[in-house]
């Protein structure tokens, strides 16, 4: 036996004074002999030699104390006194026993004390008592007191070699549930003295530990050889695993640092890009502005030609007539095909307009029914989550094999009239603090609370339902308790246990304050070791983890909580809607309950399952009227602003009040055809398409009904013309230019409904079908209804009262020039072109578009829970809480998929933790991400039903027993001689179990309750982790738990995501079981609505980009293949959508689903502020591009701003009242931002733009416009 340096000096130093001394052995106590307490007794006093233990023992000391199986075995204790070392090891050994070498130390450690031949040597009595033996009728001597001398190298050697050792099923450090206080605070002389305390509940009597490494006394301290956990304990067993030994390990790994921020000159290098260039494009520009100026002053007749490209000597000169290219005859030939067709049409329309409007009416009814069969979607994970994405496939594969998440309703509880509590421990200790919710009247009150919900009772079917029918009891049929997640099951929900109290007159010794601060160390506990012996697992079968149940505490300073968390688990029933529907009704009577729930010393915030999905319902439903009273001032003005009143006397006369309510009418049909030609297809529908897609078409159809009917307004019949030919001919002046910009949407949209993400594929669906019938019931039934409404007016007919007719003094309708139209042609355009107002646009322009770009990587992504509820929900109280005192994140499962086989050593080497594992397997992977959980946002060791499973089945251990005669399993609390060791003590019977012996005894342990005897029955832990596939022959998918850290914000659910998968995708790698068809990946609740914000970045690039290039294909083909016209225009939205980006970062808008929806319509908006103006400047026939952006401008630019701009801007400003952030924030803010952009680019740069280097004229289209406007008054217009 090799014993420490100055141990041996002392030793040498002995010998040479008194051997005999030395060498003779001798005893303290032999037997046992008196009653200490229940089932604990003394052992006998006796200083005599070692006795020869008898044979029937030595199978016991064999496998206790192998070091004193020698000679003829005389030892210091008998066969009884070697059982109850037995017992009494049994829980260190189900915990500690992962790790050989510490257990061997510790089995060093008492079988010493226990039976050492040398006793007498480190032993020394210090009190006893008599004992009259009624057996044997002698009296005897019981040892009640006695001192151990153990030598410090020893105690520390042994605790260096144990304080790893994790607890798997508890997330804990073993010794947290084995020294009698947390982990942390635990060293090498507390264990041992808690260890040999009779206050612990396990020790009979006193035993007091002085420690040494020199002789005290005449006591040679016990100084026995030990192994490090680094170290083979035998030839059997192998080092300790990394999870159990740092030593194993190395050094704790460190996270990598966070990249550096990127920055030039110590500011944002971004910024200074976007500044050094916009610096450059104003030298640039300048410079040519300034050499263009100087050039026309030198070689231009007049010094005021504008500044453009189309350099003429003579501003009044007609354009070149030189022969027009292919190209410019192909495009020419186009828009004559589409002019002549749309003209063609309108005729059709107006002369025939009560078959054209039937055939509206029949077509709009037919796609209408479809409504019969429309789905709402109301299900987040519907809504938010793809069914192929990978974590929508992810929750799909758990749900199936594990069954689905429970359901989670939580409290919050504060005791704001209450004040702090000294504890002073009897009788010693330092002084401990109770928060307030930790007052034992405070405690006593919120029991009254939980049992009440308890007993909540709900109706469903008529049947009733209570927390007990849907409730998750993961020990049933055996133990119905429902688990519940309280503080209170520290004390077994029960007001007599947390009033329980032992001690006398004068103190008390132990109380609710003693029991508390033990279970918060050993949640595991079933006995908590102090006097009053109370277990502190759960009623339910599990432990209660006190980061769950407590918050607000610092540290692990536990006892300072400022709030209570209860959780009730509630069963989330797959593919069963009655139980489902149950659940639910109980949820509803759950929340009215606590909503009325009335306890002045309590506050509480709460949340249940269906919570969210309640409150965005209510939330939708109160912001109708915010919506209706948006549309109605929308519908107002337009119905007014269409007609053009010249009197008073004929204000109803003028008016078009109801042709723009047919306006508004066919607006709203397309939007309701829209819905029911997907609903027959099954498509379901969504809120975002119901308060998203109507805004949207109303600015698209809107803006071509204002076109259409002012256009009219303007135009003058020509000599000999119908009505019919002239709303043709008008028509075809426009239609083309409606088609450009509906067509581009449409095709936009559709197109958008390759996006992954759920909402924007579904809104894209919707909305492209609603803008592209919108468009035809527009050139149909609108064109119809517009000639009826000339010829009403024709006939001085009023408006809507039809059949009165007005005065007769003006039978013909005569054109006329709106106040607006006649502002933007005679003074907004002109001066807008000016030479000195055009480098300013541009330089402002550019300006914010390089500020917008600086700032688009600054756009937070994400989108805060809190936000999706109303102003006056209790949720956000809840969220609010949830943030503030909670210290765990949700649970975590890594899922091992189906196919790894753990009945070999090699598979199961992969997987486990424990001794022999693989230093990168799955539990250590897992385990070495939660000691860096700041940057894996992984907070705890994995719970590792494999690990468990090999301390449970291990021969030493009491777990695992079998009847002799049936072979069934007998559970370590049976007292039956029947029931043996499901292994035999041999070195085979020791290593773990393999092939069938694997699958024989895996069921029994999944089986197996807790209990005092053997705390790691598998049943309450792990009996959903494990997955039996054929027969229950062979283990199919698994999963390992553990929990995130503490998640705030939507950066930290982000994140969180992405480093588990990263985690997962790594296992998966160093397993090598990439080939082999199965993998790791990991599970939790939320992973299915924040995995959109992994890819959203990449999500949003591809739409707006697919977006762009659908918008310059169209309009490319439909401005007659005017490439640059193209150009200019997608140039022109992609600068709104930047811009966009720069007031998203400057007003708080996240991006997340609802603003990318919002992003892809503001695509189709600006197209309509873009392409009407840039098709008239193609098609204009002026002599210089100043000219024709001017024109552009007059005859479109009034359209524009009225059909869009002000019809959207009085919708717009109502959202501002919603009662809903959601509608404030993405619609209001959205929505502004993008009529404002909209329309300032669109009226203000786009014709700046286009003035400086839009498309040269085409002469095919020149010289047609010469031909068709020949002989009539427009041919003075061309050119002036």
């Amino acid at each position: 036996m090799r014993r420490p340096p100055a141990a041996s000096l002392s030793l040498a130093l002995l010998l040479l004074l008194g051997p005999a001394q030395v060498i003779s052995q001798s005893c303290v106590w032999y037997g046992e002999c008196g009653i200490a307490s229940e089932d604990k007794r003394y052992n006998c006093a006796y200083g005599g030699p070692p006795k020869p233990l008898p044979k029937d023992g030595y199978d016991l000391v064999n496998e206790l104390c192998p070091g004193l199986y020698f000679g003829n075995v005389s030892i210091c204790c008998d066969v009884q006194q070697l059982q109850t070392l037995k017992n009494n090891l049994q829980l260190p050994l189900q915990f500690l026993s992962r790790c050989p070498s510490c257990f061997h130390n510790l089995i060093s450690l008492f079988c010493e004390l226990t039976c050492s031949p040398n006793q007498s040597d480190f032993l020394n009595v210090t009190q006893t008592e008599p004992y009259y033996d009624p057996v044997t009728s002698k009296n005897k001597t019981s040892i009640t007191e006695l001192q151990y001398y153990i030598g410090e190298h020893f105690a520390n050697a042994m605790y260096n070699a144990c304080k790893d050792v994790e607890a798997p099923s508890s997330n804990v450090k073993a010794l947290g549930l084995l020294c009698g206080k947390d982990a942390k605070d635990c060293n090498a002389t507390n264990w041992i003295q808690y260890m040999f305390s009779k206050d612990n509940g396990q020790t009979p009597f006193n035993i007091i530990p002085i420690f040494s490494d020199i002789p005290i006394q005449k006591k040679i301290p016990m100084n026995n050889a030990t192994k490090g956990c680094n170290e083979s304990a035998d030839d059997d067993t192998s080092p300790c695993s990394c999870q159990d030994c740092s030593l194993v390990c190395g050094p704790k790994p460190k996270p990598p640092l966070p990249p550096a921020p990127w920055l030039l000159f110590g500011l944002d290098a971004v910024y200074v890009i976007m500044w050094i260039s916009y610096m450059g494009f104003l030298l640039v520009f300048f410079a040519v502005i300034f050499g263009v100026w100087c050039y026309r002053k030198r070689h231009f007749v007049s010094e005021y030609t504008p500044i453009d490209s189309n350099i003429a000597f003579s501003v009044n000169s007609r354009r070149d007539n030189g022969e027009a290219s292919c190209g410019e005859r192909f495009g020419a030939w186009f828009e004559n095909s589409l002019r002549l067709t749309f003209t063609s049409w309108g005729a059709f329309c107006v002369r025939n307009p009560r078959p054209v409007i039937l055939f509206s009416l029949v077509f709009v009814v037919m796609c209408c029914s479809g409504l019969a069969y429309i789905k709402l979607t109301t299900n987040p994970v519907d809504l938010w989550s793809s069914p192929s994405s990978q974590a929508r496939k992810e929750k799909e594969y758990f749900d199936t094999h594990f069954g689905p998440f429970f359901r989670t309703e939580q409290l919050i509880i504060q005791a704001p009239n209450s004040k702090q509590e000294i504890y002073s421990p009897y009788p010693s200790g330092a002084d401990e603090t109770f928060g307030p919710p930790l007052i034992k009247e405070i405690l006593h009150q919120v029991l009254d609370l939980q049992d009440a919900i308890e007993n909540i009772t709900a109706y469903y079917d008529n049947e009733t339902a209570m927390l007990k029918d849907i409730c998750l009891s993961p020990l049933a049929p055996y133990n119905k308790n429902c688990t519940i997640l309280s503080v209170l099951n520290y004390f077994q929900n029960s007001h007599s246990v947390l009033d329980h109290v032992v001690g006398d007159e004068f103190f008390v010794y132990a109380d609710y304050h003693t029991h508390f601060l033990y279970c918060v160390r050993a949640p595991a506990s079933l006995n908590d070791t102090s006097q009053l012996h109370d277990p502190c697992l759960g009623t339910f079968g599990g432990p209660v983890f006190p980061w769950l149940v407590l918050g607000g505490y610092d540290g692990d300073n536990y006892n300072n909580a400022t709030a209570l968390v209860i959780t009730f688990p509630v069963n989330n029933y797959y593919n069963d809607t009655k139980k489902l529907m149950k659940a639910l009704a109980w949820e509803k009577e759950f929340i009215n309950f606590v909503r009325n729930y009335q306890n002045p010393n309590l506050t509480i915030s709460f949340s249940a399952e269906r919570s969210i999905e309640d409150e965005i319902n209510r939330e939708s439903y109160s912001d109708i009227s915010t919506v209706v009273i948006s549309y109605a001032v929308m519908f107002l003005y337009i119905s007014i602003a269409l007609g053009h009143i010249r009197s008073c006397r004929r204000f109803l006369v003028d008016s078009k009040i109801s042709l723009g309510i047919a306006g508004i009418l066919i607006v709203l049909s397309s939007v309701a055809c829209s819905l029911g030609i997907f609903s027959y297809f099954g498509v379901p529908l969504t809120l975002i398409v119901i308060e998203v897609i109507p805004f949207l078409v109303l600015a698209v159809g809107v803006d071509n009904i204002f076109i259409i009917v002012q256009t009219f307004q303007r135009d003058e019949r020509l000599q000999g013309e119908t009505l019919d030919k002239q709303i043709g001919r008008i028509l075809g002046d426009v239609a083309p230019s409606i088609f450009l910009s509906s067509f581009s949407e449409t095709v936009a949209f559709f197109l958008g409904t390759l996006s992954t993400m759920p909402a924007v594929r579904t809104f894209s669906l919707f909305a492209g079908m609603a803008v592209f019938i919108d468009f035809l019931l527009q050139i149909t039934c609108f064109v119809s209804l517009l000639g009826l409404d000339v010829k009403r007016q024709e006939k001085n007919r009023l408006d809507i009262l039809c059949c009165i007719k007005g005065d007769d003094d003006m039978s013909r309708v005569q054109h006329s020039e709106s106040i607006l139209f006649m502002f933007f042609r005679t003074v907004y355009s002109p001066y807008l072109l000016k030479d000195w107002m055009r480098p300013i646009v541009i330089s402002l322009f550019v300006g914010i578009l390089s500020f917008s770009l600086a700032v688009v990587h600054k756009v937070e992504i994400g989108l805060d829970q809190t936000l999706s509820m109303p102003h006056d929900s209790y949720v956000i109280d809840y969220f609010n809480h949830l943030s503030k005192y909670l210290h765990a994140g949700p649970p975590v499962y890594f899922v091992l998929e189906e196919g790894h086989n753990y009945t070999s050593l090699e598979g199961q080497n992969m997987v486990c933790g424990g001794m022999g594992c693989n230093n990168n397997s799955l539990v250590q992977q897992i385990f070495t991400s939660a000691e860096i959980d700041s940057y894996t946002r992984i907070g705890y060791a994995p719970s590792s039903w494999l690990d468990d499973y090999f301390d449970w089945v291990k021969p030493q251990s009491s777990c695992c027993r079998l009847y002799n005669t049936s072979g069934q399993f007998c559970n370590a609390s049976v007292v039956d001689p029947s029931c043996v060791r499901c292994r035999s003590l041999t070195p085979e019977g020791k290593q773990r179990p393999q092939g069938e012996d694997f699958m024989k005894f895996l069921p029994m342990f999944l089986s197996d309750n807790p209990n005092p005897k053997c705390g790691k029955g598998g049943h309450a832990a792990y009996s959903s982790a494990v997955n039996f596939i054929n027969n229950n022959s062979e283990v199919g998918a698994t999963y390992f738990m553990t929990y995130h850290t503490v998640l705030k914000t939507s950066a930290d659910f982000i994140d969180a995501t992405k480093k588990a998968r990263i985690i997962a995708n790594n296992i998966t790698e160093t397993m090598g079981i990439k080939e082999k068809n199965y993998r790791v990946f990991p599970y939790s609740v939320f992973y299915v609505f924040y995995e959109q914000y992994l890819t959203i970045v990449d999500d949003t690039i591809f739409n707006l980009s697919l977006s762009l290039a659908s918008i310059f294909l169209v309009t490319t083909v439909l401005l007659g293949f005017e490439v640059w016209a193209a150009v200019v225009v997608s140039i022109t939205i992609a600068m709104i959508i930047a811009n966009m980006f720069g007031v998203m970062w400057l007003w708080g808008i996240s991006l997340n689903a609802v603003s990318l929806v919002n992003l892809v319509m503001s695509c189709g908006i600006a197209v309509e502020f873009c392409s009407h103006v840039t098709r008239a400047f193609t098609i204009s026939t002026k002599s210089s591009r100043v000219e024709r952006a001017e024109e552009a401008l007059s005859c479109m630019g009034s359209s524009v701003f009225s059909g869009i701009t002000l019809t959207k801007f009085g919708g717009i400003v109502v959202l501002a009242f919603s009662k809903s952030q959601i509608f404030q924030i993405f619609y209001f803010r959205m929505y502004l931002a993008m009529v404002l952009l909209g329309a300032s680019h669109g009226l203000i740069f786009l014709p700046v733009l286009l003035s400086y280097i839009g498309p040269p004229a085409n002469k095919a289209k020149t010289q047609a416009a010469q031909e068709r406007y020949k002989g009539t008054e427009r041919e003075r217009l061309l050119y002036f």
